[in-house]
């Protein structure tokens, strides 16, 4: 892989950036702090700008480092959610995708247009081999965003997860793309 870090994406409505301490504010108030947004998430909602703060401290630090692709998604000039490529494997050039956006902007296409983005700039300037993503069963409109954007089903973790917002234990489904198949299409 050729490691760029998170580099500034545009496409034709969005603008992909790296996350900044001053973007806290806007951050807890579109999503960070929405407990129908981090209802199917690996975390629960912030409860404080002083925590959403803190959190955007270390992310200003990890976007200088190469191997860290962590984006703030702006929509007409307003932060409304992010996208990130976590657990960056070099041995295997593969990394896991997550992503939310704010509650306003389901619906839109938007993060069907940043994981587009994302895709492109990973395997073509990067140069992943694969990525993946998973997503709660009690979730597929984020299931449809991945298979808009080419991951394919891989399988299904069964009770995978527990949700925060509800105790209740979901099935987690498995979706990928590899570098390949991205390319030929």
């Amino acid at each position: 892989m050729k490691h760029k870090g998170t580099k500034i994406i545009r496409t034709e409505r969005l603008l992909l950036r790296p996350f900044r301490i001053g973007d806290a504010e806007v951050m807890f108030g579109n999503w960070a702090n929405d407990p129908e947004v981090t209802k199917y998430l690996t975390w629960t909602p912030h409860g404080s700008v002083e925590a959403t703060r803190a959190l955007l401290t270390l992310w200003e630090e990890e976007s200088k480092k190469e191997n860290v692709y962590h984006w703030a998604i702006e929509f007409e000039g307003e932060l409304i959610g992010d996208i990130s490529v976590e657990a960056v494997d070099d041995r295997c050039e593969s990394g896991v995708i997550g992503y939310c956006t704010a509650k306003k902007c389901w619906g839109k296409g938007i993060m069907t247009e940043a994981l587009g983005a994302v895709l492109k700039y990973c395997f073509e300037e990067v140069e992943f081999h694969r990525l993946s993503a998973m997503h709660s069963a009690e979730n597929p409109a984020s299931g449809r965003v991945m298979e808009k954007c080419g991951l394919v089903y891989e399988g299904t973790q069964r009770d995978g997860f527990k949700l925060f917002s509800t105790g209740k234990r979901t099935d987690i489904i498995c979706r990928a793309i590899l570098g390949q198949d991205y390319l030929n299409k």
